[in-house]
């Protein structure tokens, strides 16, 4: 065969993803936060309440928890949700997450390995999923956080379908 009877390949080149995220997502990452920032400052206050010679430095505890975890609550899940983008083609996936360090990232269809859905019972509470897409890449799996549940099982029906048509062994 004659290098002009080739078809070329198809160019995947990264680029912004076109959807975003399911909005019940910031619910999700607030209430991640909120795990993460409440009992330290609850057990904070309540401690200060009940020591009295440790009160002051319980206080300033409380009141670091405070300045880092009341902005961490409200900025961090809206940032998030405006930097998280997917969007899957017939030649790629393409993935923007991050809120501190933002990171896109394209998979072929060919360096597709696995695609996996986790749903753990706080994403269960607000209707949401993530797929994982593991490649044959260094950098490690794709993960696409904040998914409607049925949009996830349809994205990993249609990456499983996709992947399985395309030629070579995914290394």
């Amino acid at each position: 065969m004659s290098t002009e009877d080739r078809q070329p390949a198809a160019q995947v080149r990264l680029r912004p993803p076109r959807y975003r995220v399911e909005r019940r997502a910031v619910g999700w990452w607030s209430a991640q936060a909120a795990i993460l920032v409440v009992p330290p400052a609850v057990v904070l206050a309540v401690l200060a309440a009940l020591i009295a010679p440790a009160r002051p430095w319980l206080l300033l505890g409380l009141a670091v928890v405070a300045v880092l975890g009341i902005p961490y609550l409200v900025v961090m899940p809206q940032w998030r949700y405006r930097v998280h983008r997917w969007e899957n083609t017939d030649d790629a996936v393409y993935t923007a997450a991050g809120w501190l360090r933002q990171e896109w990232r394209v998979a072929p269809m060919s360096r597709i390995q696995t695609v996996d859905t986790v749903r753990g019972p706080l994403q269960r509470a607000f209707g949401l999923a993530s797929v994982t897409v593991t490649t044959a890449s260094a950098a490690g799996p794709l993960r696409i956080d904040g998914l409607d549940h049925r949009v996830a099982a349809e994205l990993v029906e249609r990456l499983t379908a996709t992947t399985q048509a395309a030629p070579g062994d995914a290394t």
